[in-house]
């Protein structure tokens, strides 16, 4: 059992509809698992209705973030794909990251959800999570931490290069360097007159 936006996910409501993709094609039972998901979501969320009322739902699914999730397929996907599967860790920055062992592909089966939902990109996940995330390490950044010394631990900040001028860098010379320097100090090389003796 599972829940989406406050509602439960049995089992049982996707098993239901399983039989039928015995022996179709892999395009075929893909579409099949997005419908069977789909219909899933879908009763589950009648059924929250029924059980908490509109208003409580509605104000459950604001304060989760499902209705940026809305115009944002990327993020739909995650918030399906999270059913049933398990929350392993939250990092610093309060991104989720989660594990489904069971019913993914595997490679697939590691994912975070980024804690900022209308904007985000890959720098926003820290160097111990991205170990986990890529398969490279089993650990997850929780146990990382405990490992690492204190003395080296650097804070981890976002790659800010897309998110406007006054955040990317510019070198002392760049023209767009608001403290930019004049660089012209140098003096030519003029060759030493002998005296005439």
């Amino acid at each position: 059992m599972s829940s989406l936006c406050g509602f439960s996910l049995s089992s049982s409501d996707s098993s239901e509809e399983d039989s039928g993709l015995g022996g179709e094609e892999s395009q075929q039972g893909q579409e099949g698992e997005v419908s069977i998901s789909m219909a899933a979501v879908v009763r589950g969320v009648w059924n929250s209705i029924k059980e908490k009322g509109l208003s409580n739902f509605l104000r459950h699914a604001r304060d989760e973030g499902y209705f940026k999730c809305l115009p944002d397929g990327n993020l739909l996907q995650t918030k399906i794909h999270n059913i049933g599967a398990t929350l392993v860790g939250v990092d610093t920055f309060g991104n989720k990251y989660y594990e489904k062992l069971h019913d993914t592909q595997y490679g697939r089966h590691r994912w975070v959800e980024y804690a900022e939902k209308g904007r985000y990109n890959a720098s926003q996940v820290p160097p111990e999570w991205h170990g986990w995330l890529h398969h490279i390490t089993d650990s997850t950044g929780d146990q990382l931490l405990e490992q690492k010394p204190k003395a080296y631990i650097v804070e981890h900040k976002q790659n800010f290069s897309g998110e406007g001028e006054e955040l990317i860098y510019h070198s002392k010379g760049h023209a767009l360097n608001p403290g930019q320097r004049d660089w012209t100090r140098y003096q030519p090389w003029e060759p030493k007159k002998e005296e005439a003796s």
